[in-house]
């Protein structure tokens, strides 16, 4: 223990060993000593000595520290202290590099000596798998340093360290449950283990999102304050963007989860915007950022308009656009959410016209668009915001012609309101200002008013401006090509390379593809001569890109030109530029264009980002114009008339089998629309005959019963005469009853009357006799003949009693039968009337029989219409099918006139060029001819010779 005292700063006697010597007995008893509390003390020691003699500590102590790691997981302080020692080896700790290393060769070497540990540390995977192991200790004083050392490893070596922990079982698993850790020390760290853990790597982010990474984070966030948060809402932010940033799985994992409806309350920041803390306008910076990583135009364009489409939905526009138009909002904040809220409108119809209609806070009310370019041609503004302004007008106008067409109609004479400042005033202030950039601005801002949209660049042709008193107004392409040509103050006020490309870029966006507008431009008759001038002269480097743009701006007018004007037709034009520039010079001028260094750095991306405002010469929509017209202006310049007449007639036969197939295509939708209609009435007709059958059916069922019924009714009243039914007689029959029948009944109802008459007389009689017999009985003398006699009249009393009750049954009986056969007499006689109930079934029966007639008539009719309909259908499709036959062997005879005018072509320069080569032999055998002394008469002696001997020949004709 002495030993330890010594190293751990207690006196000592004798000469103090050094570092590498005390390190190195350190190290032996690390590895020698088999009591614990030895090896705790000894690597203790090694931790307190690791900062100081890193070098020493790192190379020697390392083996046995991980030995320790493996052998000793049952106590927790000596793997602490082990986990410690190696974090500060392996670590750049930054206040270790500020006391080690004043200059820059002393910080690259401590983090080269950080590498190179970690290199050693990491040659056998199972010592990272082993660290992972030790992330499932609870222990506070072996996860913390777990973490820490992890995330070392991490930074400096990181792609390594990911393929181990991506194929360690249950890896990236561990690691997420640190974010559930109910110490905050670890929770935070854990975060930024997380953030080098998934940079860079779209595996780990898909597994860390799919491990409920973003629900967490977000709980994280909401828990700590949101945007009023500190540095732990700034480390989920930081995670959150390596996540979603360029990962289009996690992107719409994000989406489908409901997860940007989470983001809203992060922007309401409330009415009370002084106090903005660095922290605060940290994580509104990266949570704006987040939003426009969500929609940020590189996605593919489905995944953005859905975000679009749910940011809309949930408020998320809506709330951004009130930070917008919100005062007291840093600039840097402000600047972010006009990017991200350009980026949120881009390409959105319905996000644009919300935006058309969000109004500034002011009195009276301005547009939000309107207040935008106002700070955008403010030349007092920063320059940042002001790029950021461009961008939102720009993502505004991006496929909304509606829009376009708003910000056009604000420039045209009958929409000029003077009390009111508009979007199009602004623009054209800014364009004529004597602020350069504001001058580029507004001329791309204008240019992209016009993008892809015929309409309004003719519409803006009738935009006229008053250039000053005492002057008739001028048109504003005009009043662009003036800037341009003339030698008065307006060009030295716009003589500026910046100005000059953004009107130059204005005017190649406004003539494309509008022949009308060419014509304009063309009609005066300054703007030829100068871009020829222009493009012919010498200048410097400055002035090249210049050029180019003037060289694609006569090019277009080329391109582009309908031949309306004599003096400036497609074959004039090319003339003149062979005369004074030269066609190899103007097409070395035009490539100027793609060849400046910041015309690639503009192509890359939409959003306009300069370093500085000199170098804002290039639009991102301007560059996608230049790709698509260099090559054909280049083309259109060298083709000769001829070729162009072919190239038309070609055209003309082109255009005569489109209109050819344009008239079989819309026979095809009328047929096809026909056909949608037949299918319609025959759905519509078979559910009516569906109708019908049922209705039918039903009404046979009804039918069916009222026969069962009638019947019923008839056996029941022929039941009692079922022995005469084999007679018939020539009288009328009622309900299945004859006449005689009738009389039969009556008979028999007479003849029961009788019986019931001598049954009643009977029954008198029996009653008379029992009350004799009660009296008898109750005057007899008392004795056994009495008696007996008495019991003899009391069985005879008896039998009478019962013989009346069969006889009052009988008599019951009869009586009812009398009352159903009077009923039954009754009834047949009532049958006998016009207006009895037979007649009135027998007549609903005959109804019935009538109707289900008629639907079996109508239903046999449908099924004829719908025959005749099927037949009809198909017979369309036959029709349909030829059609569409015919179409294809117009597309192929299409096909094969291409092929043949590209085989002409190719056969006609073939053939130029062996003419070529024959004229040069023939030419150099001449001189041969000529050197050897041989007369050789040239061609033109030639003619002069035919005409002579033909002239000869006449005369002699003459004389005969």
């Amino acid at each position: 223990m002495n030993f330890f005292r010594g190293v751990m700063g207690g006196q000592a006697a004798g000469p103090q060993p050094s570092g590498a010597e005390t390190i190195q007995k350190l190290c032996d008893r690390v590895a020698s000593s088999t009591l614990l509390d030895d090896r705790r003390d000894a690597v203790r020691a090694l931790k307190s000595l690791s900062k100081k003699y890193r070098m020493e500590v790192g190379t020697q102590a390392m083996d046995h520290l991980i030995n320790i790691l493996q052998t000793d997981r049952s106590d927790s302080e000596i793997l602490g202290y082990a986990l410690d020692t190696l974090y500060n080896i392996i670590c750049n700790d930054e206040e270790e590099e500020q006391d080690e290393s004043e200059d820059e060769n002393a910080q690259k070497q401590a983090d080269d000596l950080g590498a190179q540990f970690t290199d050693t540390f990491i040659q056998d995977p199972e010592h990272v798998t082993l660290l992972l192991t030790l992330l499932e200790e609870f222990d506070f004083h072996v996860r913390w340093p777990a973490v820490k050392l992890l995330t070392a490893l991490l930074k400096n070596q990181g792609p390594q360290i990911q393929g181990i922990i991506l194929v360690s079982p249950m890896g990236v698993s561990r690691l997420m449950d640190l974010l559930a850790d109910s110490r905050e020390v670890i929770r935070n760290d854990g975060l930024l283990l997380l953030q080098q853990l998934t940079k860079g790597n779209a595996a780990i982010q898909k597994i860390v999102a799919f491990e409920n990474a973003f629900e967490r984070l977000l709980d994280i966030i909401t828990e700590e304050g949101s945007s009023d948060g500190g540095i732990v809402v700034e480390d989920c932010l930081l995670l959150l963007l390596n996540l979603l940033k360029n990962n289009s799985s996690n992107q719409n994992f994000f989406k489908e989860g409901s997860y940007i409806q989470r983001m809203k309350p992060w922007f309401e920041v409330g009415d009370d915007n002084s106090g903005w803390s660095a922290q605060k306008v940290t994580n509104l910076h990266l949570m704006l950022q987040l939003v426009r990583v969500m929609v940020s135009p590189v996605n593919s364009p489905g995944a953005t308009a859905s975000c679009q489409k749910s940011m809309y939905q949930c408020g998320l526009l809506q709330q951004l656009c009130t930070i917008l138009m919100a005062t007291g909002v840093p600039a840097d904040i402000l600047t972010e959410t006009i990017n991200t809220v350009s980026e949120v409108i881009r390409g959105s119809q319905v996000n644009q016209d919300y935006f058309a209609s969000v109004n500034a806070p002011s009195n009276p009310p301005r547009p939000a668009i309107v207040v935008l370019l106002m700070s955008m041609v403010n030349e007092r503004q920063p320059f940042v915001l002001r790029c950021a302004v461009l961008y939102c007008f720009q993502c505004f106008l991006y496929k909304n012609q509606k829009g376009q067409g708003e910000i056009v109609a604000t420039l045209l004479p009958s929409t000029i309101d003077a009390n009111s400042i508009s979007a199009g005033q602004l623009l054209c202030g800014g364009l004529f200002s004597a602020d350069s950039l504001s001058n580029w601005c507004a001329a791309v801002a204008l240019a992209h008013a016009l993008q892809d949209n015929l309409t309004q660049k003719e519409q803006l042709l009738r935009v006229q401006l008053a250039t000053s008193l005492g002057k008739p107004p001028v048109s504003l392409l005009q009043q662009c090509t003036n800037i341009l040509s003339q030698g008065d103050k307006i060009v030295r006020r716009g003589s500026k390379v910046q100005t000059r490309v953004g009107l130059l870029m204005l005017l190649c966006t406004w003539i494309s593809n509008c022949p009308i507008a060419v014509t304009h431009f063309l009609h005066n008759q300054e703007n030829v001569p100068f871009l020829t001038a222009q493009i012919s002269e010498n200048l410097g480097e400055d002035e090249r890109l210049v050029q180019g743009l003037c060289a694609l701006l006569l090019g277009i007018c080329i391109y582009y030109n309908d031949n309306s004007l004599e003096n400036y037709t497609k074959e004039k034009l090319k003339q003149l530029i062979e005369k004074r520039i030269g066609k190899e010079n103007f097409v070395e001028k035009l490539g100027f264009i793609t060849k400046h260094e910041l015309y690639s750095r503009a192509a890359q991306k939409p959003q306009p980002i300069f370093p500085s405002p000199e170098q804002m010469l290039f639009d991102h929509e301007f560059t996608k114009l230049v790709k698509e017209l260099e090559g054909v202006i280049t083309k259109a310049v060298h083709k000769s008339s001829e070729e162009e007449k072919k190239e038309e007639e070609v055209k003309k036969t082109l255009e005569q089998h489109d209109n050819i197939v344009t008239q079989y295509k819309e026979l095809i939708r009328e047929q096809d629309a026909q056909i949608q209609e037949l299918k319609e009435q025959v759905t519509s007709m078979t559910s009516l005959s569906e109708q019908l059958q049922a209705t039918i059916t039903q009404q046979q069922s009804q039918i069916q019963q009222h026969k069962d019924q009638y019947n019923i009714l008839k056996l029941k009243l022929g039941k009692e005469n079922q022995g005469q039914s084999n007679s018939q007689g020539d009288g009328s029959q009622v309900n299945g009853l004859q006449t005689e029948e009738l009389t039969q009944l009556r008979e028999e109802v007479e003849e029961l009357r009788k019986q019931h008459s001598l049954l009643q007389t009977q029954l008198g009689d029996k009653d008379a006799l029992i009350s004799s017999l009660k009296s008898g009985a109750a005057q007899t003398v008392e004795g056994p003949a009495g008696a007996s006699d008495n019991t003899e009249l009391l069985q005879e009393l008896e039998a009478l009693r019962s013989q009346v009750q069969s006889q009052s049954s009988e008599i019951s009986q009869l009586k009812t039968e009398r009352q159903e056969l009077l009923r039954r007499a009754e009834g047949g006689s009532s049958d006998t009337l016009p207006s009895s109930d037979s007649s009135l079934d027998a007549a609903k029966v005959a109804e019935l029989e009538s109707r289900l007639a008629a639907q079996t008539s109508e239903s046999e009719r449908l099924k004829a219409e719908v025959k005749s309909l099927s037949e009809s259908r198909v017979e369309l499709e036959q029709q349909l099918a030829s059609a569409t036959s015919t179409v294809a062997i117009l597309q192929t005879e299409k096909a094969k006139l291409q092929t043949d005018v590209q085989e002409s072509k190719k056969e006609q320069d073939d053939l130029l060029m062996l003419l070529a080569d024959q004229d040069q032999k023939i030419h150099s055998l001449k001189l041969r001819l000529k050197e050897l002394g041989e007369t050789v008469e040239d061609e033109d002696d030639l003619d002069t010779r035919d005409q002579t001997d033909d002239d000869e020949e006449e005369e002699d004709e003459d004389e005969d």
